[in-house]
């Protein structure tokens, strides 16, 4: 999760220019959640939780950055809550990037640099969210939209200030820094070199106690660990639909409806005759006359236009009114006096002289209220269906609004209530991997797990069709789960625990015994325990980078180590230790003009970049002095968190 989040801090160009604000004000319109509060957990919103040089940062400002924070990270896992946000130190990420900002401002204000009321304007008029419907600046939505996010014009301009000063000071320092060519022919030694070792794996099961905890020591693993079982926040809603189908009112037209319709839409029952033409247009009466006078001596109508340097066009199917309408009344008139093959006599519209041959001519007589009575029958059906229903959810939502509990609608109105399990906000159902909400429930989620436990809300699922009334029952806050609800995971877990702990021990016994001149296999066996056989490694690393999956990291530690060294690595989630042993390294020459070399010069520069502005950035800090208070922190901290 923290790794997204520190993503969007990260660019080619290096850690501090990427948290220039105008990105992060951008961020923060982007949020919906932004606190400011005038007291937060026992520290005064303007106390500060550091001072960098001489401005103080309030801890105010690190709510509302924190906060914005979290709703980037749940674009992307809408599951995360704050304590698990701040478990993975997300908290800090924060706190740090909003030192660098202020360190990066006054040091760039120490040395003269300015971001002048005219440069600020500037960027506050480029940002999209302040422009209206005609593209240019709307004052009104840019106050708005500052209210919205508890902004004001000043807090803005200063985070642009610090934002542009932040790009004159840093992208000139680190534009396009060169690479020397031994620095570049070292990294693509590197990516050419052969490495030549064995990996053991130390696992805890084979030093996990056999025998129970006592409840002792289960509580105090649980209290010591109690980060580990944090869930989701997950709510429990219940919901009842309607449709079409639940209209209990009379929808069966009358003889009267359906005669009235049929009169309505008598021109539409009545004798019809189309017309299929080819035609073309041109620009005067005679050259019009000439043209009809060519196709009646026995030329067709296509060569006629074609040596007049016309083109021809054909349509289907036109009734004398749709024609009149794209042309004109004196065109269709013609066009409907002539016989089927005959070439009409040339009238003008708007475009000219219309010049046209009446390809096929059909008729349909006209239809009797008998004969259409059906077709009538289902229209006015669907259509007093339809009125029936928004007359129905109309009343459901009449109740709604007026403070009805959801099982008083329905049983007013005779609808079925149904109840979810617990649900994750991103629609799984809480300890049921690959279940999730109902259809009719999904689109209904963000609303849900926004409201509190309340009256219900009426929702459309299907336009016009299906609709959904529902309520949240029931909220459970994401918390640990208590100790007595996971007995078994931490009790599997303790055992983890103590496993890894003894393998630690017998991998350290491990190193001991190759300390001298014992081998990687002749120091594990030496181990009382059946361990699994040891795996030899003889691989280059593009042979490594060229592997689909993510290289292991006992993998990623043997490219890493000098050669003839030994090192242990804990294996994720406790589930042991690995003992590395490098045993040679192989590496060839590199030519001058090899095509890697030459890559990985350019390649570099970006990564040389960041290096440079971290470096340029940590010199800031130091130069203007950080003081951090750790209480001021430490109570954000815990009341972001929920702790009391």
């Amino acid at each position: 999760m923290i790794s997204f989040f520190r993503r969007i801090f990260q660019s080619k160009i290096g850690l501090a220019i990427t948290f220039a604000f105008i990105a992060l004000i951008a961020l923060a319109f982007a949020s919906s959640d932004v606190a400011n509060q005038a007291t937060f957990g026992g520290v005064a919103g303007g106390d500060r939780i550091a001072v960098v040089g001489d401005e103080r940062i309030d801890t105010s400002e690190l709510v509302q950055l924190a906060n914005s924070a979290l709703q980037q990270v749940r674009e992307q896992q809408p599951t995360t809550t704050m304590p698990m946000f701040i478990e993975q130190d997300g908290l800090e990420e924060v706190l740090s990037q909003l030192i660098d900002r202020y360190a990066i401002g006054g040091y760039a204000e120490k040395y003269g640099l300015r971001a002048g009321d005219n440069l600020v304007n500037s960027e506050i008029l480029s940002i999209p969210a302040f422009r209206g419907p005609s593209g240019e600046f709307d004052d009104a939505i840019y106050q708005n939209a500052l209210r919205s996010q508890n902004l004001t014009d000043a807090i803005l301009r200063r985070d642009l200030s610090d934002g542009l000063l932040a790009q004159q000071l840093l992208v000139p320092a680190l534009a396009t820094p060169q690479v020397p060519s031994g620095i570049a022919r070292r990294y693509t030694a590197l990516l050419r070199e052969r490495r030549q070792g064995s990996i053991a794996l130390i696992p805890s099961t084979s030093f996990a106690p056999e025998g129970d905890p006592t409840e002792e020591q289960l509580a105090a693993f649980y209290e010591e660990n109690r980060g580990r079982y944090i869930e989701p926040e997950r709510r429990t809603l219940r919901y009842a639909t309607f449709s079409e189908e639940d209209i209990n009112a009379r929808i069966e037209p009358t003889a009267a409806e359906i005669a009235q319709r049929f009169e309505r839409d008598a021109d539409q029952y009545a004798a019809l005759e189309t017309r299929s033409i080819t035609s073309f247009f041109v620009p005067t009466q005679e050259a019009a006359n000439a043209i009809r006078d060519q196709v009646r001596s026995g030329t067709s109508l296509e060569a006629a236009a074609q040596s007049a340097g016309f083109s021809v066009s054909s349509s289907e199917g036109q009734s004398e009114s749709a024609l009149a309408s794209a042309t004109s009344s004196a065109v269709a008139t013609a066009v409907f006096a002539a016989q089927e093959g005959q070439v009409a006599e040339p009238a003008r519209s708007a475009l000219g002289w219309y010049v046209a041959r009446v390809d096929d001519v059909v008729s349909t007589p006209a239809r009797t209220l008998a004969q259409v009575t059906p077709e009538i029958t289902e229209q006015l059906t669907i259509e007093k269906r339809a009125a029936a229903l928004s007359d129905f959810s109309a009343r459901i939502e009449e109740q709604v609004d007026d403070g009805t509990s959801l099982t008083d609608v329905a049983e007013e109105f005779g609808l079925n209530i149904e109840t979810t399990p617990q649900l994750l906000a991103n629609g799984q159902v809480f300890g049921q991997q690959g279940s999730g909400v109902a259809p009719e429930l999904r689109a209904t989620l963000d609303t849900a797990f926004d409201m509190e436990e309340s009256e219900p809300q009426l929702a459309e699922v299907v336009r016009g069709r299906v609709f959904l009334i529902f309520e949240v029952s029931e909220i459970t806050p994401s918390a640990a789960s208590p100790m007595a609800a996971i007995r078994d995971r931490v009790e599997f877990d303790w055992r983890l625990f103590e496993g890894s702990t003894a393998a630690r021990a017998a991998a350290e016994r491990i190193l001991e015994r190759m300390s001298g001149e014992g081998t990687l296999v002749e120091a594990v066996r030496a181990e009382e325990v059946n361990l699994p056989p040891i795996e030899r490694i003889d691989l280059d690393r593009t042979e490594l980078l060229s592997q689909q999956q993510r290289v292991a990291p006992p993998l990623a530690l043997l490219f890493s180590m000098a050669e003839g060294t030994t090192k242990r690595l804990e294996a994720a989630n406790r589930l042991g230790w690995f003992v590395v042993d490098l045993e040679d390294i192989l590496t060839d020459e590199i030519a001058d003009d090899d095509p890697l070399f030459q890559a990985t010069q350019t390649q570099l520069g970006p990564a040389m970049s960041n290096e440079y502005a971290e470096q340029l950035t940590a010199a800031m800090r130091e130069e203007l002095g950080v003081d951090r208070n750790e209480d001021a922190i430490e109570a954000v901290r815990r009341q972001l968190a929920g702790e009391t």
